[in-house]
């Protein structure tokens, strides 16, 4: 669901999508994860109505998780920045 919303929003704002790759089908290891966070320099993580940012060498592997132990979806990378999970107005403000 807020995958959805996710790419409605980056559509309606002629995003580019540079990859996308499906969570369900196609899910994170751990060692991608880590890459990940290797590539960036900040983390900010949205869970309901709330985000908090981390510094991308202080975020685990738990800070990306969700309830269910799986990566929480939705994950973009813009540059050095990480959002995971869906928060409009920090998404909003993260693609500009």
């Amino acid at each position: 669901m807020s995958c959805e919303r996710t790419r409605a929003v980056l559509e309606k704002k002629r995003v580019e999508i540079g990859e996308e790759r499906p969570a369900r089908k196609q899910p994170l290891t751990d060692k991608e994860a880590k890459a990940l966070l290797a590539s960036v320099s900040k983390v900010i993580v949205a869970k309901g109505k709330a985000s908090r940012e981390i510094a991308a060498a202080d975020a685990t592997l738990d800070d990306l998780r969700g309830n269910t132990g799986n990566f929480r979806a939705p994950m973009i990378r813009k540059g050095k920045t990480l959002l995971v999970g869906f928060h409009p107005a920090t998404l909003d403000s993260l693609i500009g």
